[in-house]
């Protein structure tokens, strides 16, 4: 008898071998993400405490006494945003400040349960102060975290006695950034993305996005030394900075229409440089909106003014 031929194995489809190859680059890319979180948080331990309000932690640090000032920071940073800057052993001198990490950001939780809008946020950061004993309290909010501070003023304006906003978003505007997160926001496919794609996209995309952060101001030498880069690159705070990114538009349409019903003292600050937001119809609105604010204008400076200009920062937080 004559032995059966031996038929080689069918090459797979062109179609499936690329899906093949890109699941795997998917994976090794998952791997290496959670291996540079897992970095990242060895190398930067949690700086504060924590508090918990209804069940949720928030991460918290608190440096010097005196009268209290809370700082809320920005989109996608952190506590250490405050501190890389210099703004908090500065204003620790004259005040008791709490600087905390917004949920999602930094140590702080964000769970899934909830939409976070500024007003959910305002209601967690409101139950820290009280259990921190915080009774009034001057709020420094920079550029997202200035949403949350309006919205903590209208929240408990019995404890907020002034306050102070940074390079803020406060009038909707066309966003391209809301959209080009829109994904990433999603459950399940936001989760892939911010686990494989994002973290590369976003290294890669680094300078680029200190340029529009700092523009036209050059980056100074101390953030881009001491600020932890790897931080603000992990999948879950990618999916953190996404989601309010598209929350952006539609938090400031339904904050607009309360600003008249602020009576604390409102400092604005804003840089006429600044390339993320407009100062004239961001700033520059709000104190025609709010006749008895006071703007202060930085010639040329761009959105980070806390890094920029941290002296004007200081005075109107002294000031206030």
């Amino acid at each position: 008898m004559t032995a059966p031929a031996l038929t080689s194995a069918r090459p797979l489809p062109p179609a499936v071998g690329l899906a093949l190859a890109g699941a795997a680059a998917l994976g090794a890319g998952t791997v290496e993400n959670g291996r540079r979180a897992h970095a990242a948080e060895q190398a930067v331990p949690p700086v504060g405490r924590f508090v918990e309000v209804g069940g949720t932690r928030l991460h918290v640090l608190e440096r010097g006494r005196g009268p209290a000032l809370v700082l809320l920071h920005g989109n996608g940073s952190l506590i250490q945003d405050w501190l890389v800057s210099g703004l908090v052993d500065a204003a620790a001198r004259t005040h008791r400040v709490i600087a905390v990490d917004r949920p999602g950001f930094g140590y702080s939780e964000r769970p899934r349960s909830r939409i976070w809008t500024p007003m959910m946020q305002a209601g967690l950061i409101r139950g820290a102060l009280h259990s921190l004993g915080v009774e009034t309290v001057t709020v420094l909010g920079h550029s997202w975290g200035a949403q949350v501070a309006v919205a903590l003023a209208l929240q408990d304006p019995a404890r907020v006695r002034a306050l102070v906003l940074e390079s803020g978003y406060y009038f909707p505007s066309p966003r391209i950034d809301g959209l080009l997160f829109a994904v990433q926001g999603l459950p399940g496919l936001g989760d892939l993305v911010s686990h494989t794609v994002a973290p590369v996209a976003s290294r890669l995309l680094w300078p680029r996005i200190l340029s529009r952060l700092f523009g036209p101001s050059p980056v100074p030498e101390r953030f881009s030394r001491d600020f932890p880069v790897e931080m603000v690159l992990r999948p879950s705070q990618l999916r953190s900075a996404a989601a309010e990114s598209a929350l952006m538009v539609p938090d400031a349409f339904a904050l607009r229409p309360r600003y008249g019903d602020l009576r604390m003292p409102v400092t604005i600050l804003s840089g006429t440089g600044d390339r993320l937001l407009s100062h004239d119809g961001q700033a520059v609105a709000l104190h025609h909106r709010m006749p008895g604010s006071r703007l202060v204008a930085v010639e040329g400076a761009g959105h980070m003014l806390h890094h920029i200009a941290p002296d004007r920062v200081l005075a109107a937080v002294t000031g206030a």
